[in-house]
C-alpha cells in the first residue's frame, strides 16, 4: 500500500514533450544520415548551447556558466544554501553521433524541472541541470574534460591551453563561441549527482529489461604507440632483414585482443586508430602510430594488463629492431557508484512496475568524474542493438520516458533530504 500511495503521488514525465525536446535539439548539427555532428566548441555546439540556455531560462532556471564552459541551470529550493541535487550530461557529440547520447540526460533533466514547476513542487534542496563541456574528447583531449575540471581532477589552465586536433586552442574557442564563463570551476558542490543515459550497449535490450541501475564503471587506459622502423623496397628486402613498423603495429593489435580474451571477465582491449607511413603498397612502413584502449572494472587487473602490454612492447622492439614509444592519452580508475542511490533507482523502478538490473558501464561518463566529489549513480535505458556513436542510435520513446520518470523520482527523493 505504501508503494501504491507513493506511486499515485508521483507526477509523470510527458513522453510527447520529452521526444519533442530531443528532436528539436537534434536539428542543431543534424547530418544528412539522420545523425548529429555537434563537436565540442564548434559553431554547432554554440548553437546547441544557445538553445539549451534559452530553454533553461524559459523554465525559470538561474543559468550560470563556469570558466571551462560548463552550463548549470539552477532551480531554487526551500533551503537556498543547501547543497543541490544535480543531474545532466553533455550535448557535444562525435562526428557521426546520434541524437540520444548525452543529450537525452540533459533534456530529461529539463523535463523533470518542467514537471516540478507545473505541479508546484518545491524541493527542500535546489535542483541543478548541468551540461558539461567536451565530454566526447573528439577535438580536445582528454574526454569528460568539463566534469573532470569541475571535480578538481584537471587544472583549469591546462585545459584552457589544450590544442585541438585542428590546431585550435580550447580557451580561445570557448571565448569565440561566447561560453568562457565567469563562475569558478567547482563552485557548485552537489549533495548528489544522478546521470540518465542510454546504455550504448546491448545488454538491457537482449535481456528485455527497461532500467539499468549502474553500480560501477570500468577503468580506462588510453595509450598512443609510435613504432619507428626503416622504409625500404617491398620486393627487394628479405624478410629477415626488415625493420617493419607496419608488422609491429599489427602484432600489437593481435596481442591486445589475445590479452583481453585470455583475461576474460570484463577485460576489453581495442586498437581503434592506426596510421602507417609512407602508406604505399610497395614500401615497407618506416613508422606506425596506433592507439590502444584497455578497460576493466578492477584497478589491479587493469594495471596487470598495462604491465603485460609494456613487456610485450619491449620484447617486440628487440625482436624486430624497431624503436617503440608510448604516450598516455587518458587514465581513469574504475568507479564504484553510491550504493544508496543505486538502491533508490531500483526502488523507483519497482514502484513503477519496471524491470531493472544492476550493471556496469563500459563507457566513460561525466558521472565518473562527479563521483569524486559527491554521491553519484547512473540510470541506463536500452539502446536498440546496442548501437551508439552512430546515426542509427535509437531508444524506444516509452523507454526514454520510463528512464526520465525514474530520474524524476530519484531527484525528488534526494532533493527532499535534510
Amino acid at each position: 500500500m505504501a508503494a501504491q500511495t507513493a506511486f499515485a503521488a508521483r507526477t509523470d514525465i510527458d513522453e510527447h514533450a520529452l521526444m519533442h525536446r530531443i528532436a528539436a535539439h537534434a536539428e542543431v548539427g543534424a547530418t544528412p544520415q539522420g545523425g548529429v555532428c555537434r563537436i565540442a566548441l564548434t559553431d554547432a555546439d554554440r548553437d546547441g548551447r544557445d538553445l539549451l540556455v534559452r530553454w533553461m531560462k524559459e523554465l525559470a532556471l538561474d543559468v550560470h556558466i563556469d570558466q571551462i564552459g560548463n552550463i548549470f541551470g539552477i532551480r531554487a529550493g526551500a533551503q537556498a544554501d543547501a547543497a543541490p541535487v544535480m543531474t545532466g550530461s553533455h550535448i557535444d557529440t562525435v562526428a557521426t553521433g546520434g541524437r540520444y547520447d548525452g543529450c537525452y540526460g540533459v533534456m530529461a533533466g529539463l523535463e523533470a524541472v518542467r514537471v516540478m514547476n507545473a505541479g508546484g513542487i518545491r524541493t527542500h534542496r535546489p535542483v541543478v541541470v548541468a551540461a558539461f563541456t567536451n565530454e566526447e574528447g573528439v577535438r580536445f583531449m582528454p574526454d569528460m574534460m568539463g566534469s573532470l575540471v569541475h571535480a578538481g581532477g584537471y587544472p583549469l589552465q591546462q585545459a584552457l591551453a589544450t590544442v585541438g586536433t585542428d590546431g585550435s586552442v580550447l580557451g580561445a574557442e570557448l571565448a569565440r563561441i561566447g561560453y568562457a564563463g565567469a563562475m569558478a570551476c567547482g563552485a557548485i558542490r552537489p549533495h548528489a549527482f544522478v546521470e540518465l543515459h542510454i546504455e550504448q550497449g546491448p545488454v538491457l535490450e537482449a535481456e528485455g529489461i527497461t532500467i539499468g541501475a549502474v553500480q560501477d564503471l570500468q577503468g580506462i587506459s588510453w595509450q598512443e604507440i609510435t613504432v619507428a622502423g626503416q622504409s625500404n623496397h617491398a620486393g627487394t628486402t628479405p624478410m629477415h632483414l626488415r625493420r617493419d613498423a607496419g608488422y609491429a603495429a599489427a602484432a600489437i593489435a593481435v596481442f591486445v585482443r589475445e590479452l583481453a580474451q585470455r583475461f576474460g571477465g570484463s577485460q576489453v582491449a581495442t586498437v581503434g586508430s592506426m596510421q602507417l607511413h609512407p602508406n604505399l603498397v610497395n614500401v615497407i612502413a618506416s613508422r606506425a602510430t596506433l592507439t590502444v584502449d584497455l578497460r576493466h572494472t578492477d584497478e589491479a587487473t587493469l594495471q596487470r594488463a598495462e604491465a603485460e602490454l609494456a613487456g610485450f612492447l619491449q620484447a617486440l622492439s628487440a625482436r624486430e629492431s624497431v624503436s617503440i614509444e608510448t604516450r598516455a592519452l587518458a587514465r581513469f580508475e574504475p568507479v564504484r557508484f553510491d550504493p544508496r542511490i543505486v538502491g533508490l533507482i531500483e526502488q523507483s523502478a519497482a514502484c513503477r512496475g519496471l524491470s531493472c538490473r544492476r550493471m556496469t558501464s563500459g563507457a566513460g561518463h561525466d558521472a565518473q568524474m562527479m563521483a569524486r566529489i559527491c554521491p553519484t549513480a547512473m540510470v541506463f535505458v536500452p539502446s536498440q542493438q546496442g548501437i551508439s556513436h552512430n546515426p542509427r542510435e535509437h531508444t524506444a520513446p516509452a523507454d526514454l520516458m520510463h528512464g526520465a520518470n525514474v530520474l524524476l523520482d530519484v531527484m525528488r527523493e534526494l532533493a527532499d533530504e535534510n
